[in-house]
């Protein structure tokens, strides 16, 4: 299992003592040092079944400073996979990779799911 988060970020911090509440082996990979390639973002959407809008950490300054509320609609999705992969912090974190599923955001009760299944 791998546990993609910045480690400053406070719901990244809450994921990381809830998987290790819940005794989860994971490795711990810090996406502003080591951002997600194109081909890992690519994949990870495929696998997640979301909209690749959900990627996007859209509260993050990056986000704003690039005005991407107003550029991602006339995006396409390869410009838009090219843009996630330049800079960690544009992408919504934590992500938990576990097993054959990708989770974006941290909510409870989904990885306590993925956890338990």
């Amino acid at each position: 299992m791998t546990f993609i988060c910045y480690p400053k970020c406070t719901t990244c911090q809450k994921a990381k003592a809830f998987l290790e509440s819940q005794g989860a082996d994971f490795t711990l990979r810090d996406i502003k040092t080591e951002h997600p390639t194109e081909a890992e973002l690519r994949q990870w959407h495929t696998q997640s079944g979301l909209p690749l809008k959900r990627f996007f950490n859209t509260s993050g300054l990056q986000y704003k400073a690039l005005e991407l509320k107003d550029k991602l609609p006339s995006m396409s999705e390869d410009e838009q996979y090219t843009l996630l992969a330049t800079d960690g912090m544009l992408v919504k974190r934590p992500i938990l990779l576990c097993g054959d599923k990708v989770l974006v955001g941290f909510r409870e009760t989904e990885w306590t799911a993925a956890l338990n299944g």
